[in-house]
């Protein structure tokens, strides 16, 4: 990055942004969503093409209300524009030689998805993400302990961009090497230290084993992503005395990086509103729901570049707070984070699987039926926080199946997704059978 670390608006406030009026903030994004829209017409094959067929011009955005013309943009519509327009897909809004980055995707399908960053938009993330460690209390040369995975895993690089602007000594530690990770905490000072909640778990249980006192440590921030956990108070609560420290929700997506973070006040994660357009919507209707219900969060970006998404469908089932925070913070707020999924997505030690994915694996696979399920119990469960540590997976054997065809699975299925499967086969029609929407996810 070429961009120097800025000094922030205040001592509490990192961009004078986050204390815009909610007017100020709804004329802001009116005109960027005008910019943005005729920007990705020009730009995406993907957009040109979905405007077009909804009789939509970037000019009949006369209120924010109008973007509703527009259809969401899903998951399967990423997936689609990568087989159209291969290799960066027909959502792509930027020239070869734009995009300086590339991240993928792990676990979400059978085949990694990519996202292009350009250098603006790298840039943007890093101060986004700075904005929120400053307002969890991340300061200038504290010592950020990243444990968050390097390999594919997009977390790790924009968190270490982020401390880095912010100005903080960065420690890229990535995940693992647990014994490593503690000593380097109590030798080296660190502050603050980020990753999933299920390895701050670990991390907790592993320094007990070894004798040493989390709390002891110089650690005042627990900042964790890319899995529910922070924003439940059971797991907030628990992790917090386990280590000494406020635990903070850090919430964000490959394809929106970030959407919301936890403020020092933890009543939430906070959304980037200069940055997003933010919906709520009935899961089935449709339609705007009010703030205190539960609804979809469904996004569009205000100015991302390389990869824009025009109501993209997240699937978070969210509850929307848009009054001002007690710390004159005016961007709304998550209530307890997200809630679940209004879909069958689940989240492994955060890598986020959906049913289709198997689908694809199992069904191509020789020796199975068609039919599958994916059960959800006690066994793939981590009995101290409940984080899911893998999925258990029944299938039923045709009649070309030989005796290791579960083992063969498991580790096409672990090669492929990245999840670890405990593969039952059961006797042909064991499982269910349906003529409508079958049921792939099941709860014991």
């Amino acid at each position: 990055m070429t961009q120097q670390p800025k000094a922030p608006h205040s001592e509490t406030i990192w961009d004078e942004a986050e204390t815009w009026s909610r007017d100020h903030i709804e004329s802001f994004q009116l005109n960027a969503l005008r910019r943005q829209l005729a920007r990705v017409q020009q730009t995406s094959v993907h957009y040109r093409k979905v405007f077009a067929e909804a009789g939509f011009e970037p000019g009949d955005l006369k209120s924010l209300d109008d973007l509703r013309r527009l259809p969401f943009t899903r998951k399967s519509d990423y997936v689609a524009g990568l087989e159209a327009e291969p290799p960066f897909g027909s959502l792509a809004a930027v020239a070869p030689g734009e995009a300086v980055r590339v991240h993928f995707s792990s676990g979400t399908t059978a085949r990694p998805a990519p996202v292009l960053w350009t250098q603006n938009d790298i840039e943007r993330w890093a101060d986004l993400y700075a904005r929120y460690l400053y307002a969890q209390g991340l300061r200038r040369g504290d010592v950020f302990q990243c444990m968050f995975n390097y390999a594919w895993f997009v977390g790790g690089l924009g968190a270490t961009l982020a401390a880095q602007h912010l100005g903080a000594l960065v420690i890229p530690a990535s995940s693992g090497d647990t014994e490593r990770q503690i000593e380097t905490i109590f030798q080296y000072g660190s502050q603050c230290v980020i990753g999933t909640p299920s390895f701050m778990a670990h991390m907790a249980e592993a320094a007990e084993k070894m004798g040493r006192d989390l709390t002891t440590s110089r650690v005042k921030m627990v900042c964790v992503g890319g899995e529910p956990g922070a924003s439940i108070p059971g797991t907030r609560e628990k992790l917090e005395r386990a280590w000494g420290a406020k635990m903070f929700d850090c919430y964000g997506a490959l394809e929106c990086q970030p959407i919301g973070w936890d403020t020092a006040l933890q009543l939430g994660p906070t959304l980037a509103e200069d940055f997003i357009y933010v919906e709520v919507l009935h899961p089935d209707t449709h339609e705007p729901v009010a703030d205190g219900e539960r609804g979809v969060l469904v996004l569009t970006h205000l100015d991302k570049q390389a990869c824009p998404l025009v109501r993209w469908w997240t699937g978070d089932m969210v509850v929307r707070d848009s009054s001002v925070a007690p710390d004159g913070r005016t961007h709304a707020r998550l209530k307890g984070g997200v809630l679940g999924r209004a879909d069958d997505m689940l989240i492994i030690r955060g890598v986020n699987l959906f049913p289709t994915a198997v689908e694809d694996i199992v069904r191509a696979f020789p020796g199975l039926s068609n039919e599958y399920v994916l059960v959800i119990d006690g066994s793939v469960k981590d009995p101290k926080t409940g984080f899911l540590t893998g999925v258990k997976l029944r299938v039923e054997p045709d009649a070309q199946a030989t005796p290791d065809v579960g083992e063969r699975l498991s580790q096409r299925l672990r090669e492929k997704l990245q999840v670890r499967f405990h593969v039952e086969v059961v006797p042909p029609g064991t499982l269910p059978r349906t003529v409508h929407k079958a049921k792939r996810v099941i709860y014991e």
